[in-house]
């Protein structure tokens, strides 16, 4: 087994089944990295790859801290949708970039049939965005990123993250600053600024104001 995983025994909430699942000790974890997108490089092994919990029996797939949070008519959904139609795989093993993958879309699946919030589902959306970016796959990488900033965008008008807004300001920015929206970048980073609570987190609104002079240079030079 790779350095740094434990077993972690997880109920179902759908099926009632006990399953194991790897998790990382947080020990083992070294940084190489961080993007822009807050997107973090490791040096050994990485936690997003195991970030969701899926259900060999029965499919249900979420991320660990929604795993568990699941309603009575949601679980009913799950049955008729996933439960049903699934064939038995286990994810409990350890998993490379290509499992990473599969495990996140099937968690992405199911918060969309389950109309979960968009903050997470645009947070889904992103940690794709960045498994596809370790393997250097433009293409996917900026589709995902695309339902992402959507998401984030929704979530900032229409769900309440007020201790996350100054953050959420700041992502939905470097993710269209990205995708080559500079002028609403620009925007957005100032909207970020202008939230007196990054006053308190100095590395968000140090990486904010480098961020929006990179995106007006950009956007000077698109014109």
């Amino acid at each position: 087994m790779q350095s740094g995983l434990y077993d972690k025994k997880v109920k179902c909430p759908i099926c009632s089944n006990i399953f194991t699942t790897k998790k990382v000790r947080t020990s083992a974890i070294r940084t190489l990295k961080r993007d822009s997108d807050l997107c973090i490089h490791y040096k050994t092994v990485n936690p997003y790859f195991y970030a969701v919990f899926v259900c060999p029996k029965c499919g249900y797939a979420a991320t660990e801290n929604r795993f568990l949070s699941i309603k009575r008519a949601e679980i009913d959904i799950i049955k008729d949708n996933i439960m049903l139609k699934w064939t038995y795989r286990d994810f409990g093993g350890e998993r490379g970039i290509d499992e990473a993958i599969v495990t996140h879309k099937l968690a992405l699946y199911q918060a969309d049939l389950l109309c979960k919030d968009k903050f997470y589902i645009g947070n889904i959306c992103l940690k794709i965005a960045w498994l596809y970016r370790y393997i250097s796959d433009e293409k996917m990488e900026d589709k995902f990123l695309r339902h992402s900033l959507d998401c984030l965008e929704y979530a900032f008008y229409n769900e309440n993250y007020e201790d996350k807004t100054y953050i959420l300001a700041y992502l939905i920015g470097e993710l269209s600053r990205r995708l080559k929206n500079y002028k609403e970048a620009i925007n957005w980073f100032q909207i970020a600024l202008k939230d007196n609570r990054i006053k308190n987190d100095r590395n968000i609104e140090n990486l904010t104001r480098d961020q929006w002079r990179l995106a007006s240079e950009e956007y000077k030079n698109a014109i």
